[in-house]
């Protein structure tokens, strides 16, 4: 590992103008940091991609690198862009123990973040190293939210998320866990106990339905559930996954992992519509799973899963329409089918705070500023815009914690 991290540490060119950086969402200092490897400074490297992006080592991890970074790195114009995910992540991951965590706790300063994935793991680090007193409500029984729950151990290890859970300890920061705000416990109750606001960071939690004849079928499952804990699901030797993006991969190469004979991921598009990253879907053909295109499906019987052939049409305002061709329906026998096409945000919250605007798709609305239409009560992260990567999530969580901190500081 350190030999290609020098490698490809040699190979930057120190461009004058780093597009690199421009092409990452939270602007990591990626010439900075190379230059520092370069002069064996790793742990002024580590320092400055930590101060920049509390997350850092994660994202080294599960960025899509080719769509950011590495995709604007001027080599990539070659095709051999340098590998800026594997030196962040290598950097980060050495000097994530060494954070310094002396800080002087303000107890008049409280502030309760609801939810610990990416957007609610940020916000209390920072929030925590200006010395706010922090508190986290957490639904599952670890911190991590997505990032422990929704995305297998092969891709990331459970075991750095418990070195977050040390630095929070550190850095002062309460836990509570198993905690859902909304069915017991409610907004009300967290200010008039003192905070002085409340960052909600719950994500998407909710799977959004197919909606078509034997969903609830005994060997039916949703992604966002199965990989939770796919040691309790049977999902036996041939699986269908339905979607396409890196969950439903996930789910199909989780799927393979556990002892499935056959894989088969059914998208209703091109593979070139596929919103998942390129490299998870070379990894997943890589395990064994295989994909069909143009494919919907029209219902679920105890035998396995109707699948239909889809067409894109152009219409008049030249906007693509997905249609099925119904007569091509075909049944795929299946011993079990993984359901992937996207989330929702749970209603536990706004259930009990009945002024909270949502959108639509029941998505918390916030202005530009992360406020709510609740006083006092900002959000960010996937509850706020869908569901997104991990550098956005940190990205507008970091501005976010900025209206935070002034609005605490106007109340004192």
């Amino acid at each position: 590992m350190i030999k290609h991290i020098c490698e490809e540490s040699s190979r930057c060119l120190q461009c004058k103008k780093p597009f690199c950086q421009d092409g990452c969402p939270v602007g990591t200092p990626i010439r900075e940091m190379i230059r520092l490897v370069q002069e064996n400074k790793i742990n002024e490297a580590g320092e400055m991609l930590f101060e920049n992006n509390p997350l850092s080592v994660i994202c080294g991890i599960v960025c899509p690198h080719e769509s950011f970074c590495e995709g604007h790195c001027i080599l990539d114009r070659k095709g051999n862009p340098i590998h800026i995910g594997t030196i962040e992540n290598y950097v980060s991951d050495y000097y994530l123990d060494k954070v310094e965590s002396k800080v002087s706790v303000d107890p008049n300063k409280k502030v309760a973040i609801i939810g610990s994935g990416p957007a609610g793991l940020t916000a209390a680090i920072l929030l925590a190293r200006e010395g706010f007193s922090v508190t986290v409500f957490e639904s599952h029984e670890k911190i991590g939210g997505v990032l422990r729950y929704g995305i297998p151990e092969f891709r990331l290890p459970k075991s750095l998320l418990d070195r977050y859970s040390k630095l929070l300890e550190k850095l002062k920061v309460k836990v509570r866990p198993n905690t859902v705000i909304g069915q017991v416990l409610t907004l009300d109750d967290l200010f008039r106990d003192g905070y002085k606001a409340v960052f909600v960071a719950t994500g998407t939690w909710k799977p959004r339905k197919l909606n078509i004849p034997g969903e609830s079928l005994g060997q039916v499952f949703y992604a966002i559930d199965y990989l939770k804990s796919p040691e309790t699901h049977s999902t036996g030797e041939i699986v269908a996954v339905i979607g396409g993006g890196n969950v439903a991969l996930d789910s199909a190469r989780t799927a393979i992992r556990r002892g499935a004979k056959r894989v088969v991921v059914f998208y209703r598009k091109r593979e070139s519509d596929m919103p998942s990253s390129s490299y998870e879907i070379k990894y997943a053909r890589l395990d064994g799973v295989q994909f069909e295109f143009n494919k919907i499906p029209t219902a679920i019987t105890d035998e396995g899963l109707m699948i239909a052939d889809s067409e894109i049409e152009i219409d008049e305002d030249g906007n693509e329409k997905l249609s099925v061709i119904e007569e091509s329906a075909e049944l795929f026998n299946t011993d079990s089918i993984i359901i992937s096409i996207s989330q929702g945000p749970q209603a536990n919250i706004v259930r009990t705070a009945r002024d909270m605007k949502l959108d639509r798709l029941g998505l918390v609305i916030t202005n530009e500023s992360g406020k709510t239409s609740k006083e006092g009560v900002f959000a960010a992260g996937d509850v706020v815009t869908g569901a997104k990567t991990v550098v956005e999530a940190v990205s507008m969580t970091k501005a976010i914690v900025s209206e935070i901190k002034a609005y605490v500081n106007s109340k004192e």
